[in-house]
Protein backbone atom coordinates (compact mmCIF):
# COMPACT_ATOMS: atom_id res chain seq x y z
CA UNK A 1 0.00 0.00 0.00
CA UNK A 2 1.45 3.32 -1.07
CA UNK A 3 -0.73 6.11 0.29
CA UNK A 4 1.47 8.93 -1.00
CA UNK A 5 1.37 7.69 -4.58
CA UNK A 6 -2.39 7.24 -4.46
CA UNK A 7 -2.94 10.63 -2.83
CA UNK A 8 -0.94 12.19 -5.67
CA UNK A 9 -3.28 10.51 -8.20
CA UNK A 10 -6.40 11.75 -6.41
CA UNK A 11 -5.00 15.24 -5.84
CA UNK A 12 -3.96 15.64 -9.49
CA UNK A 13 -7.43 14.71 -10.77
CA UNK A 14 -9.43 16.64 -8.17
CA UNK A 15 -7.48 19.88 -8.31
CA UNK A 16 -7.73 19.97 -12.12
CA UNK A 17 -11.51 20.37 -11.77
CA UNK A 18 -12.85 23.96 -11.85
CA UNK A 19 -13.23 25.56 -8.44
CA UNK A 20 -11.83 22.56 -6.56
CA UNK A 21 -9.79 23.08 -3.44
CA UNK A 22 -8.16 20.88 -0.83
CA UNK A 23 -7.96 21.12 2.93
CA UNK A 24 -7.76 18.60 5.76
CA UNK A 25 -10.95 17.30 7.30
CA UNK A 26 -11.20 14.51 9.86
CA UNK A 27 -7.43 14.05 9.59
CA UNK A 28 -7.41 13.30 5.86
CA UNK A 29 -6.99 15.36 2.66
CA UNK A 30 -10.47 16.41 1.53
CA UNK A 31 -11.57 18.04 -1.72
CA UNK A 32 -14.23 20.73 -1.95
CA UNK A 33 -16.20 22.60 -4.57
CA UNK A 34 -18.45 25.51 -3.59
CA UNK A 35 -17.64 24.78 0.09
CA UNK A 36 -19.04 21.25 -0.23
CA UNK A 37 -17.07 17.99 -0.06
CA UNK A 38 -16.91 15.97 -3.26
CA UNK A 39 -14.06 13.58 -2.36
CA UNK A 40 -12.21 12.44 0.74
CA UNK A 41 -8.90 10.57 0.70
CA UNK A 42 -8.72 7.70 3.17
CA UNK A 43 -5.30 6.25 4.03
CA UNK A 44 -6.16 3.20 6.13
CA UNK A 45 -8.40 5.48 8.20
CA UNK A 46 -9.22 3.88 11.56
CA UNK A 47 -7.15 0.89 10.36
CA UNK A 48 -9.88 -0.22 7.96
CA UNK A 49 -7.35 -1.70 5.50
CA UNK A 50 -8.33 0.58 2.60
CA UNK A 51 -6.34 3.19 0.75
CA UNK A 52 -9.31 4.74 -0.95
CA UNK A 53 -11.14 7.80 -2.06
CA UNK A 54 -14.67 8.31 -0.76
CA UNK A 55 -17.23 10.00 -2.99
CA UNK A 56 -20.96 10.67 -2.97
CA UNK A 57 -23.01 8.52 -5.31
CA UNK A 58 -26.42 8.75 -6.86
CA UNK A 59 -29.21 6.98 -5.02
CA UNK A 60 -28.83 3.24 -5.61
CA UNK A 61 -25.43 3.54 -7.26
CA UNK A 62 -23.46 2.52 -4.16
CA UNK A 63 -25.17 -0.87 -3.98
CA UNK A 64 -24.79 -1.43 -7.71
CA UNK A 65 -21.08 -0.63 -7.73
CA UNK A 66 -20.33 -2.82 -4.71
CA UNK A 67 -22.29 -5.73 -6.18
CA UNK A 68 -20.56 -5.40 -9.56
CA UNK A 69 -16.97 -5.15 -8.25
CA UNK A 70 -16.55 -5.76 -4.49
CA UNK A 71 -12.74 -5.76 -4.83
CA UNK A 72 -12.90 -2.12 -5.97
CA UNK A 73 -15.90 -0.60 -4.19
CA UNK A 74 -17.02 -0.67 -0.57
CA UNK A 75 -19.37 1.08 1.82
CA UNK A 76 -17.11 3.28 3.96
CA UNK A 77 -17.62 3.82 7.70
CA UNK A 78 -19.73 6.84 8.70
CA UNK A 79 -20.60 8.13 5.21
CA UNK A 80 -21.54 4.81 3.63
CA UNK A 81 -24.97 4.98 5.27
CA UNK A 82 -25.49 8.25 3.38
CA UNK A 83 -24.82 6.60 0.02
CA UNK A 84 -21.14 7.42 -0.33
CA UNK A 85 -18.90 4.81 -1.92
CA UNK A 86 -15.29 3.95 -1.20
CA UNK A 87 -13.02 3.20 -4.16
CA UNK A 88 -9.89 1.17 -3.42
CA UNK A 89 -7.19 3.03 -5.29
CA UNK A 90 -4.89 0.09 -6.00
CA UNK A 91 -7.75 -1.61 -7.89
CA UNK A 92 -8.78 1.13 -10.34
CA UNK A 93 -7.22 2.78 -13.39
CA UNK A 94 -6.59 6.50 -13.63
CA UNK A 95 -9.25 6.83 -16.34
CA UNK A 96 -11.94 5.12 -14.24
CA UNK A 97 -10.90 7.07 -11.16
CA UNK A 98 -11.05 10.32 -13.10
CA UNK A 99 -14.56 9.51 -14.32
CA UNK A 100 -15.78 8.80 -10.76
CA UNK A 101 -14.17 11.93 -9.32
CA UNK A 102 -15.55 14.10 -12.12
CA UNK A 103 -19.03 12.68 -11.57
CA UNK A 104 -18.78 13.38 -7.83
CA UNK A 105 -17.57 16.93 -8.56
CA UNK A 106 -20.46 17.49 -10.99
CA UNK A 107 -23.00 16.11 -8.54
CA UNK A 108 -21.67 18.25 -5.70
CA UNK A 109 -21.24 21.44 -7.68
CA UNK A 110 -24.80 21.11 -9.04
CA UNK A 111 -23.55 21.62 -12.59
CA UNK A 112 -25.59 18.62 -13.62
CA UNK A 113 -28.99 17.65 -12.30
CA UNK A 114 -29.19 14.23 -10.61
Amino acid sequence: MDGKRHLHRVREICLALPGASERPSHGEPTFFVKKRVFAMFSNNHHHDGHIAVLIPAQRGEQESLIASAPAIYHSPPYVGVKGWVGIDLDQISDDELGAHLTEAWEMTSSLRQR
